[in-house]
């Protein structure tokens, strides 16, 4: 059972190694900063997770589990609301999105004069 529950932590771990490369990959080859944050949000929440949960795997007690938990569900809800505070911050500043972007929303949202028409 121990060699099972090793193996499986490693391919925890490399799984969640893969995602940031991946991510990584992403930051480099995404034109804007909306699809560049989805990649970093993914990494943080996806990634860490698979690590985590290898970590416990390789090393399993109750409470490594408890402390696996609480990490995991700690950084899927910050890497989430952490994206979006970016995001939300780059359609304030006013940096563009990338070709073919339906943004319609955002712009009834943010203009005035939209909003008035609506009345």
């Amino acid at each position: 059972m121990t060699t099972v529950l090793e193996v499986l932590g490693q391919v925890f771990l490399l799984v969640g190694a893969a995602v940031f490369v991946l991510a990584a990959v992403g930051l480099i080859t995404l034109f804007d900063p909306y699809t560049r944050t989805s990649a970093v949000a993914t990494a943080a929440g996806v990634g860490l997770s698979f690590i985590v949960v290898g970590i416990v795997l390789l090393d399993p007690s109750v409470s490594n589990g408890i402390k696996a938990a609480l990490a995991v569900v700690l950084q899927l809800v910050t890497s989430a609301v952490g994206s979006m505070a970016i995001a939300r911050g780059a359609v304030l500043t006013g940096h563009a999105f990338e070709q073919g972007t339906d943004a319609t929303e955002l712009h009834e949202l943010h203009d005035p004069e939209a909003r008035r028409d609506d009345r």
